[in-house]
């Protein structure tokens, strides 16, 4: 029986979580719940799973969830103190590091530092501050499992021995699939003026609204470039974006012999959710066979780095390193929220990002302090960037 406690409870990838947990009622146990904003949603979820701890951002939210529950059955925590402490948590097994943006670098960070199991979904900790990130994991011996689709697949096509040396396990090169978003065939003056909603409307997965700009923007095929360097020491050069408009192919891993290992599966969350909770074992998710008959095709192409300049803006991050990839992350949370907003423009999201990289130039990251003041200052730029084009006539 594991203790499980799951940052982002509300967001997609937390109720996948609940979902294919509650499947396993043997194996699992909710013992903490955190949300942001979904005061209601975290009502109902405390109601159904009595978690030990629930955690919410602001104190009168947490006074209404307190008033909603029955006293004594669930403690309410509040803040970021909250989420480290219900993720380094003595009682915490397995912590979902599921928060989106930089919110959840903080409580990420503070299960790696305690050792936990730790199943990360917020692939802005590692972009952000890979390396101080990962020497937390290998100083504490923590277990870091990749939640991410294209991340999760490569992990499940490595040899089980892997131990961070691409070269030293006859690797060659990874292969992230992109399924290209939305706009993968829309013409390119179209794209002067999509819509929020355009942008959300993901052709394969079901997901939150600022990872579907992401998608959109392929931005977030950007920082997974950056995810899979710290996850599998693998350089820039080594990682090959690949778009494959089914989602079917996760990613693939190429080796040295020429073979060229791929994970398939239907575009489900639940299975590398799945797979990362009962690792090294398998377990049921809840998902469908994979029908490759009814599926009858599988296309792969190279990506267009001009239509998608946030591809070029993920490689230029990784190789400038320091604190450029936590620059280039702040920068675009910013311009995609002003966007949503219909504050700036869809081509506008790019402009910023590399604007504000132009203007603060990579300084040497050795402390988690150095991650927030670049990211502080990230976020000030693109806001008067933004700002100066709201105002543009």
């Amino acid at each position: 029986m594991q203790n499980l406690t799951i940052l982002g409870a509300t967001g997609s990838i937390g109720r996948n979580t609940l979902d294919v947990a509650a499947r396993h009622p043997q194996r699992f146990r909710i013992f903490a719940l955190s949300a942001n904003e979904r005061i209601d949603e975290l009502t109902q979820l405390c109601l159904l799973h009595r978690p030990r701890y629930a955690v919410v951002a602001q104190a009168p939210q947490a006074e209404l969830l307190a008033k909603r529950l029955a006293p004594g059955n669930t403690e309410i925590l509040v803040g970021e103190p909250g989420l480290e402490y219900i993720a380094a948590h003595a009682e915490t097994d397995c912590v979902m590091a599921a928060i989106v943006g930089a919110a959840g670098l903080v409580p990420g960070l503070a299960a790696a530092r305690a050792g936990k199991k730790l199943l990360l979904a917020n692939k802005e900790a590692l972009v952000m501050a890979g390396p101080i990130f990962m020497e937390a994991v290998r100083a504490n011996r923590a277990t870091l499992l990749p939640i991410d689709s294209e991340h999760n697949a490569v992990f499940q096509c490595l040899p089980d021995s892997f131990s961070g040396s691409l070269g030293g396990h006859g690797v060659r090169r990874v292969l992230l699939t992109a399924s290209g978003g939305p706009f993968r065939d829309i013409a390119l003056d179209r794209l002067h003026s999509v819509t929020p909603d355009e942008a959300c409307a993901h052709p394969n997965w079901v997901m939150g609204r600022k990872i579907s700009v992401d998608s959109a923007t392929m931005m977030n095929k950007a920082l997974e470039i950056i995810e899979a360097h710290w996850l599998f020491g693998a350089a820039a050069e080594q990682i090959q974006v690949v778009v494959h408009p089914q989602s079917v192919v996760h990613s693939m891993v190429e080796y040295a012999d020429g073979s060229v290992i791929a994970q398939l599966g239907n575009p489900d969350m639940r299975t590398p959710i799945a797979h990362a909770l009962a690792h090294p074992e398998r377990i049921e998710a809840g998902v469908g066979s994979l029908d490759l008959f009814a599926i009858g095709r599988l296309d792969f192409a190279a990506p267009d780095f001009a239509r998608f300049p946030s591809l070029g803006l993920g490689y230029r991050a990784l190789r400038e390193g320091g604190t450029s990839p936590a620059t280039l992350n702040a920068a675009n949370e910013v311009a995609v929220a002003a966007f949503l907003q219909r504050r700036l423009r869809f081509l506008g999201i790019t402009e910023v990002i590399e604007a504000v990289m132009n203007k603060l130039p990579p300084r040497p990251l050795a402390a988690l302090g150095d991650v927030l003041d670049a990211d502080a200052a990230a976020r000030r730029h693109a806001e008067i960037l933004v700002g100066m084009e709201t105002h543009t006539p």
